[in-house]
């Protein structure tokens, strides 16, 4: 029963961190405001390794509408510029010589829309990792079961509280969809 338990317990681990992968994804997307966290993905070739940005300069969102970079060394300047432009979040760095400010123009209703739909393909990623936890738990348990580990009774039971964290995760994907498509259809 103790294997059992760690079963489910595991599962419910496994569900949380493939939530927080998805809302850390999430971040990634851009709405009308200024997010440091919008940068997160960029690498920048700074003495030949890709770093990432966060790991060569203050990232920082002084006003609403701008994302201001400061790099820690004046020579990693150029290179994050240009990681900045390679990206392909389309934003447009201007440096003046030792910080770099990133204007975030507002978007279009067109733009916010295909956000929206990233959005849910994100989501529904998620929720499919969330699944393949629910059936790796169910599997184990069958497995237990079909060894004589645990009773039958206590199988399907415990195969009913894997279900219920599966329904309880999902539905928290479901909730930062929905807040995440709030922020981003804000004008």
């Amino acid at each position: 029963m103790q294997a059992a338990n760690s079963s489910v317990k595991n599962a419910k681990q496994r569900m949380e961190k493939s939530l927080d992968a998805t809302k850390q994804e999430f971040s990634s997307v851009r709405t009308g405001k200024a997010n440091p966290q919008l940068l997160d993905s960029i690498r920048v070739d700074y003495y030949g390794s890709k770093l990432p940005l966060n790991q060569v300069a203050t990232v920082s969102a002084p006003e609403p509408n701008m994302i201001m970079v400061q790099p820690w060394d004046k020579n990693a300047l150029q290179p994050i510029v240009k990681a900045i432009q390679a990206s392909d979040l389309g934003l447009n760095p201007n440096s003046d010589g030792s910080v770099i400010r990133i204007v975030i123009p507002p978007l279009n209703e067109e733009r916010r829309r295909e956000f929206v739909k990233v959005i849910h393909k994100m989501a529904e990623e998620g929720k499919i990792a969330i699944r393949n936890v629910r059936r790796d738990a169910i599997e184990e348990l069958r497995k237990q079961e079909k060894d004589k580990d645990i009773t039958e009774d206590d199988s399907h039971r415990l195969q009913k509280e894997v279900q219920d964290l599966t329904d309880e995760y999902i539905k928290k994907v479901d909730d930062a969809v929905a807040a995440k498509e709030e922020e981003i259809m804000q004008v």
